[in-house]
């Protein structure tokens, strides 16, 4: 963690968010409120959280510092130091591994020139492995940032990147066409309208 003599303090959006999150609490309750808390400083301070941030959400919540350090440390959707302005996230789970993660982690790799837990020299990646983030179906896929990006092939995942690279928007979801979790050929049931009684 970073030096605590660092400052963070909500601003005036975010605090309003915080303050609305913990007023659903009852008295005595206010740290169940820790997890979007800490969400919201993170998203505040680029995408990761200081030593700082999490005192003043300890603070708010009334918590020991030691306690919000806990949460933040066990769930990995926190950051604790900082990442680039894209975070790579590829799954390399069994479905993932099966439908080709690999190739996913190697074309990441080759196309930025870095390994996995690092960031490119520019601050614009940074990529890491990640446990199952639950779109199986559509495997192997990547989150980047808050957005899923599904049914990739190396060659997609290359063409993502220089879009990125190139401050380009990308599609979200599947990289195929595929829609929902139907066959890849398309839906294989459910193909006609139903028909009404009108």
């Amino acid at each position: 963690m970073v030096s605590s003599t660092q400052s963070f303090t909500f601003n005036a959006e975010n605090l309003a968010r915080a303050e609305k999150i913990i007023a659903k609490y009852p008295a005595g309750r206010q740290a169940s409120a820790v997890i979007p808390l800490l969400d919201y400083a993170q998203r505040q301070n680029n995408n990761w959280l200081t030593q700082a941030a999490m005192d003043t959400v300890a603070k708010m919540l009334s918590m020991p510092p030691i306690r919000v350090y806990e949460v933040a440390s066990f769930y990995t959707m926190f950051n604790l130091k900082p990442v680039g302005e894209n975070f790579v996230q590829v799954c390399t789970t069994t479905p993932c591994w099966l439908r080709g993660s690999d190739g996913i982690v190697s074309s990441c790799k080759k196309k930025l020139g870095i390994g996995m837990g690092e960031t490119t020299a520019d601050g614009k990646f940074t990529l890491v492995e990640v446990e199952c983030l639950g779109a199986c179906v559509n495997a192997p896929m990547v989150q980047i940032n808050d957005d899923y990006y599904e049914d990739l092939t190396p060659e997609l995942m290359d063409k993502m990147l220089d879009d990125l690279k190139a401050g380009k928007k990308l599609a979200e979801g599947s990289q195929t066409g595929r829609r929902g979790s139907c066959a890849q050929n398309g839906p294989t049931s459910l193909t006609e309208k139903a028909k009404t009684n009108a």
